[in-house]
């Protein structure tokens, strides 16, 4: 082979090689992390800021060692899809899956980069992990599972007369439906009757609170996402009719609901990201790494004292 051509051959390898190094992941020594959230509201914004900050606090910033490609899929779950296929064909070095229909959406995308998922309930029961305490996978992450006992409690505390609680959730999701069991198994604890108000769509929702108008006491709402982005709708129609409503997490009490007792959701992304910090470091994998949870003394009481004014209830003394 005459120079010129062996000399046309090493550049044309150089290129195909510098061709699939391009498509990595890791690109120029920048660790590159996608990111998909089901939807926009305070809960989920929340853990994406704190994955954030805990990134930044021990070093990485994006746009400097990280880069970060954030993808919103406006809770339409064809979009989460999309997301997901874009997200793995990019080939970035680690996904975070926000809520629990993205978290299956990135899933069933890619059985090899690295998934890190927050505010998703149970990570096993939605199909994500072997077990929540050995994954077992390239999925692991942490969970928003709330004191639901807790929140009855104080349900009973705020609402002493109350009989009946109507569980207000979207019946397609995975993350809402453990909880209202969860919820159904502590009211009757506390003596209480529980009656299903599942809705599928945002159009559902104020006629199905308007339905429960006369009929129940109170409503519990657990972190669901599709409640928790319309619960200003919520509010309106159950505030106006005097019916409180015990909220599964803060962002949903400052949107109209009358209390929780939940946990934050900046520090729970915090702790997904200091899970990959390690992973970025090389220091633990997702097969070995448990689902992470907060404890329950780090749950905050958060009461909206001016819905507690309008619905005429009483704050007592130690809640105070």
């Amino acid at each position: 082979m005459k120079k010129r051509n062996k000399t046309l051959v090493i550049l044309s390898i150089l290129g195909l090689i510098s061709t699939a190094l391009t498509g990595c992941g890791k690109k120029d020594g920048v660790f590159t992390i996608g990111v998909s959230q089901y939807v926009e509201h305070a809960a989920l914004d929340a853990s994406y800021k704190g994955f954030v900050d805990a990134l930044a606090e021990a070093g990485y910033v994006d746009g400097e060692k990280i880069k970060i490609d954030y993808q919103n899929a406006q809770g339409d779950q064809s979009n989460t899809n999309t997301i997901a296929t874009k997200l793995v064909n990019d080939n970035n070095d680690l996904i975070l899956a926000i809520a629990t229909p993205s978290a299956q959406a990135v899933a069933n995308a890619t059985k090899d980069i690295p998934v890190l998922v927050t505010a998703v309930t149970d990570p096993y029961d939605a199909g994500l992990v072997e077990s929540n305490e050995a994954p077992g996978g390239n999925i692991s992450g942490t969970s928003d599972l709330t004191p639901v006992r807790k929140q009855f409690e104080l349900l009973t505390q705020l609402i002493p007369d109350a009989k009946k609680v109507a569980i207000l959730y979207t019946s397609s999701e995975t993350n809402s439906k453990i909880q209202a069991q969860i919820a159904r198994e502590a009211a009757e604890e506390f003596g209480l009757e529980t009656v299903d108000a599942t809705v599928s769509n945002t159009n559902e929702i104020q006629q199905v609170v308007e339905s429960l108008i006369g009929k129940v006491d109170a409503i519990y709402a657990p972190t669901d996402n599709l409640i928790a982005k319309a619960m200003p709708t919520v509010a309106m129609v159950a505030n106006s009719s005097e019916l409180p409503i015990i909220c599964g997490e803060k962002g949903m009490v400052e949107s109209g609901g009358l209390a929780t007792y939940g946990i934050d959701y900046y520090e729970l992304g915090k702790l997904t990201g200091q899970q990959a910090v390690q992973i970025i470091e090389g220091k633990a994998k997702t097969e070995d790494m448990p689902i992470g949870y907060l404890a329950e003394e780090d749950c905050e009481l958060t009461i909206n004292e001016d819905v507690a004014k309008q619905l005429g209830i009483e704050i007592p003394a130690d809640l105070k």
